[in-house]
């Protein structure tokens, strides 16, 4: 047995891990399996609920079980279910309603007690029934002959004996429980669960018995009788009656025959007309009626699509497409009993309420199926169309680009697009805003920027223009639209006589001649000086220098502009200078101001014509003690700014 003990309990070797009392597991099973052999009471043994082991949950892994468990008297107690075993003599494998654990040592406990002989004497192999009744406690204890040590009865000589669902403990006086759950005893049946009782056990249903049934003492499902127990819902004018698990309600005024009751107890007529099998016989007619019904002879009158026969005695179809009426206008026609179809044409469908061939429109039933374009329906048929710009290819439903350039729409050029075709005019050129087809002269010189195309005059030609200058003076520039002045001078086209200087200026040129006045000679081609004066005080009061200019500017030059300078060759520390003009500006147009070296000439006011001037501009030196004058003849030619002549298309 020590072997086996140790196989058994080294199952639950956990060894608990702290406290000055530490207890083994495997311990705690030995020995309450101990004192299970030896017949000890397993409730008196001590507990083992503050163990660590429990606490650390081997108790659960162990009995599937809480930590309540005492862990010692649940060995005790496993062991003591094998020796009953084995008192009974069932088999030590016997299967119990145990976890695996207490099923390992109630059949080592068994199979010991077999090989050891250690039956009880006085143990009883019958096992107990939850029908039978505890024994009266009046005949359990002859205190007579056991001297009152039985617990319950006494046999006799000191013999003690159990009711039915006990044994006899190893003391042979006291009497312990039998549990029959465990030993597999019971007679529940299935869907029963046992539960064990003191010297007995119960059966407990384990699932509810649903709607309409109560629990019995006998763990039984009984009907409950709603009707007698008043839990019905059935109103005052219907009776209640019981069926199994629930309730009918039947109303209390049964109606005759002919009628139906409905839900609410009213009485409704039966057509016995409306019957599958009618209760009429052939030749009759049903006539509903208030619970009943009558039948009536039918008269002779037949349907439509059908006549008489010649007898009159019976109905014989006619033959509609016979009739000269034509049913089918044109179609064909075929004969039904009591009817007929026509046989319509492709294109037409047949209405059968109104019996005639009807035009099928197939541009509606099938919308964007037929045409590439449009569709039109005809009788019978349909014909399809394109939109401008395109025309019907060969398979009379698709179409193509329609080339409208092939037919010279266009004046000038034309271009196709698909399903149209655009206009396009040449150089100088514009379309036509009304018909968008003819190209129109465009006239660049009419333009907003036309005034700016051309230096002078702008002329419009068909589909162009071109420039031109004054007749003298200017000739064109080779970008055909500026105007560049002519240099007569150079080119030898001027009028000056051989005694006479060519002066070129914008647009023409001037012819010009000066001659030295007395007591001067002529220096260069511009220049007179004095000569010696003999000391004459009118001579030396006479400048020194006479010297002629010729200058050309265009109107409008800015206000301000400095044309001219004028001083001496040399500059001295204490030089007195002083410029002014003495004649030619009477219109007071220049003016004249003293510079470091000398002095200068400019605009006074603006200029906005042509014209000629003639300045004389005079220069005083003044230095140490002598007094020098010097005199410019200045020829100021202002011609025209810009020639321009603005444009008026009625002078082309």
């Amino acid at each position: 047995m020590g072997p086996r003990a140790l196989l058994l309990c080294s199952l639950f070797g956990v060894i608990l891990s702290q406290g000055t009392d530490e207890i083994s597991l495997e311990d705690c099973c030995e020995d309450g399996q101990k004192r299970g052999r030896e017949g000890t009471d397993c409730s008196s043994l001590p507990l083992m609920s503050d163990s660590v082991t429990c606490i650390q949950g081997a108790c659960d892994a162990l009995f599937t079980n809480t930590c309540d468990t005492k862990t010692t008297k649940m060995c005790c107690e496993c062991c003591l279910v094998g020796k009953a075993l084995q008192e009974k003599g069932l088999p030590c494998d016997h299967k119990l309603s145990v976890s695996y654990q207490c099923s390992l040592v109630s059949r080592a406990c068994c199979v010991d007690g077999v090989q050891d002989n250690q039956t009880d004497s006085t143990g009883t192999n019958e096992l107990p029934n939850k029908d039978e009744n505890r024994e009266s406690t009046d005949n359990s204890v002859l205190s007579d002959q056991c001297n009152g040590v039985c617990s319950h009865k006494c046999e006799g000589n000191n013999t003690c004996s159990c009711f039915k669902g006990y044994k006899l403990k190893p003391d042979g006086k006291t009497c312990d429980d039998i549990n029959e759950c465990l030993l597999g005893a019971s007679n529940c049946r299935l869907g029963e669960r046992c539960i064990n009782t003191e010297g007995s056990f119960r059966c407990q249903r384990e699932v509810s018995c649903g709607t309409g049934y109560e629990l019995t003492d006998t763990n039984d499902c009984e009907d409950i009788n709603e009707c007698e127990t008043g839990i019905h819902n059935c109103g005052p004018v219907f009776e209640c009656q019981n069926t199994q698990g629930s309730f009918r309600c039947l109303p209390k005024v049964k109606c005759n025959v002919g009628y139906i009751q409905d839900a609410l107890g009213n009485c409704i007529d039966i057509n016995e007309c409306l019957a599958q099998t009618g209760p009429c016989h052939r030749g009759h007619q049903c006539i509903n009626t208030e619970g009943s019904y009558t039948c009536q002879r039918n008269s002779m009158n037949c349907g439509r699509g059908y006549h008489l026969n010649e007898e009159g005695t019976r109905c014989i179809d006619i033959d509609e497409c016979k009739n000269p009426d034509k049913v089918c206008e044109g179609h064909g026609c075929i004969n039904l009993v009591g009817s007929y179809r026509c046989e319509c044409e492709a294109g037409y469908n047949f209405n059968s309420v109104k019996r005639t061939c009807e035009d099928v429109d197939e541009c509606t039933h099938y919308p964007g199926r037929l045409c590439a374009h449009k569709c039109e329906n005809t009788p019978g048929s349909y014909k399809c169309s394109c939109t401008t710009g395109f025309k019907l290819a060969a398979d009379r439903r698709n179409c193509d680009d329609l080339n409208e350039c092939e037919d010279n729409p266009c004046s000038q050029e034309c271009a196709n697009v698909y399903g149209s075709y655009q206009c396009y005019c040449r150089r100088g050129y514009q379309l036509s805003d009304i018909d968008g087809m003819t190209c129109e002269d465009i006239d660049e010189c009419a333009l907003p920027t036309g005034g700016h195309i051309c230096a002078y005059r702008c002329h419009n030609t068909p589909g162009s223009f071109h420039c031109s200058c004054p007749v003298s003076g200017y000739t064109l520039a080779p970008n055909g639209r500026s105007c560049q002045d002519v240099d007569e001078c150079v080119i030898g086209s001027h009028t000056c006589t051989v005694n006479q200087s060519c002066f070129n200026v914008q647009g023409g040129f001037r012819c010009l001649f000066f001659d030295c006045p007395p007591n001067y000679r002529k220096v260069g081609a511009t220049r007179c000086e004095r000569l010696l004066c003999n000391e004459s005080v009118e001579c030396l009061a006479k400048p020194l220098r006479i010297t002629h200019y010729y200058l050309t500017f265009p109107t409008n030059i800015p206000v301000f502009t400095n044309i001219f300078r004028m001083g001496p060759s040399q500059t001295l520390i204490g030089d007195d200078l002083q410029i002014a003009i003495t004649s030619g500006n009477e219109g007071g147009y220049f003016k004249t101001e003293r510079s470091p070296t000398g002095g200068v000439l400019s605009v006074a006011k603006l200029i906005n014509k042509a014209q000629d001037f003639e300045l004389t501009v005079e220069l005083r030196l003044r230095r140490y003690t002598s007094l020098s004058t010097y005199v410019a003849k200045v020829l100021v030619f202002v011609t025209q700014d810009e020639p321009r002549v603005p444009y008026n298309p009625l002078l082309e």
